[in-house]
């Protein structure tokens, strides 16, 4: 069975910590699935384009 998992955040702005946990869950995991999401309760950095699969 594949280990699957969600690492969700706003990631506004993205920081080398948060690429460090995702490169570090890439080898833990057989997929890692990064769910980047809009935080309305939070001042932006960046804009998200809104993108759907």
């Amino acid at each position: 069975m594949k280990k699957i998992a969600l690492f969700p955040g706003s990631f506004d702005p993205l920081t080398s910590g948060h690429v460090d946990l995702i490169e570090r869950g890439a080898t833990l995991f057989d997929e890692l699935i990064v769910g980047v999401f809009t935080n309305t309760n939070k001042k932006v950095f960046l804009q998200v384009k809104k993108k759907f699969i």
